[in-house]
């Protein structure tokens, strides 16, 4: 066999050997599972309340059904507020095999967790049968699995919403809602027309982003920095006269 078929046959072992790696590379990223403690929300064991901290109002209430968590280190000073974790009890005494996928929407401590479920996310985590939920609740802290899981949102582009703190036309705070995957909105930026440059805004808590004194005037375009990295600029304007409390579309999707 001579030298070339040898280097030709060599490289499509490679080849071979990196099609079949490299996709296993990339899905162990996505499937870290980590070990902690839940317990929810009135429980004893929780040091916290409701306190909504993230800055989504009914929102953080209400979405994803309802099945919500507080964190505390998972909250990392508001960058990890909207993201999306499939939380599964280990009780098996206590608990279903099942796992359920719960958005951060607060910051929330309580004794060695890492979660602070809403009742309605905590209790779905019990064996078939009400019996099996009150026992749960009674419990109050249970050992749990969990990775971080690509947020879902079928039918929302990502909005961001006019807090209702805002006042126009010197004060605006915007809230971003419905971010879909596994990202984290690092970054938000408006384009100043007048000087031809975008400027940032200041993460003022959780997924609250605000500017005063230079809100630009007219319609505001936006970009949001996606994990640090790539800039995803709306298709949509904010309105130049926009409305505390007021969701907008931004027509993309992450």
């Amino acid at each position: 066999m001579g030298p070339v078929v040898l280097e030709n046959q060599v490289r499509i072992l490679f080849v071979i050997c990196m099609v079949l790696l490299l996709p296993a590379l990339c899905v162990s990223q996505d499937i870290s599972t980590y070990t902690s403690r839940a317990t929810y929300y009135g429980s004893r064991n929780c040091n916290s309340s409701p306190s909504g901290a993230c800055g989504y109002g009914e929102f953080g209430r209400t979405v994803n059904d309802g099945s919500v968590t507080g964190v505390s280190k998972l909250y990392r000073n508001g960058t990890g507020c909207g993201a999306c974790y499939r939380v599964r009890c280990t009780s098996s005494q206590y608990c279903s095999e099942d796992a359920v996928h719960v958005v951060v929407t607060d910051y929330a401590e309580g004794d060695k967790t890492d979660f602070i479920l809403s009742t309605r996310a905590f209790t779905r985590l019990a064996r078939p049968g009400n019996k099996a939920a009150k026992e749960l609740l009674a419990r109050g802290v249970i050992n749990v699995e969990y990775r971080r899981v690509s947020c879902r949102y079928p039918g929302y582009n990502l909005m961001f919403k006019v807090h209702e703190q805002s006042r126009y036309p010197n004060y605006l705070a915007l809230v971003i809602l419905y971010a879909e995957g596994i990202n984290d909105i690092t970054a938000v930026e408006l384009y100043l027309e007048n000087c031809r440059q975008w400027r940032g805004m200041r993460r003022a808590f959780g997924a609250v982003w605000e500017m005063s004194n230079q809100v630009p005037s007219g319609p505001i375009k936006l970009r949001f920095q996606v994990s640090g990295n790539k800039w995803v600029e709306s298709k949509n304007d904010l309105p130049a006269s926009w409305n505390a409390g007021v969701e907008y579309d931004s027509d993309i999707q992450l």
